[in-house]
């Protein structure tokens, strides 16, 4: 047996970033598919299970506890548990990185 979710063409105005809980569908991971122009990305924020980034198009910069790095296409990048962390697309096109949550649905805090 399998269970499907459909992608739906964001408004006008919306965010193209596609946020999936795992519990949904009767699965144990969770994730975002990230879409972001240039100078988006997400907040400092904390979970209690590790994160893992899979850079897909565009540069990312990632800041995880006090260290900075620059991601690229095709490069994986994974964060400790309860280490405050966030990226920021630092590129001239959009940034698309799959954000993996091991975890049937997704715990974050804000740092």
């Amino acid at each position: 047996m399998f269970r499907i979710h459909r992608h739906q063409e964001p408004q006008p105005g919306q965010s193209r970033t596609v946020r999936f809980e795992g519990r949904e569908l009767g699965g144990p991971v969770s994730f975002f598919l990230v879409d972001a122009e240039p100078g988006r990305g997400s907040a400092l924020h904390v979970h209690p299970y590790s994160e893992t980034w899979v850079v897909r198009k565009g540069q990312a910069e990632f800041t995880v506890g006090d260290d900075k790095t620059r991601a690229f296409p095709e490069d994986i990048v994974v964060a400790a548990a309860n280490v405050p962390h966030r990226f920021v697309n630092v590129g001239d096109d959009r940034l698309e990185l799959v954000c993996i949550h091991p975890s049937d649905r997704i715990v974050q805090e804000p740092a």
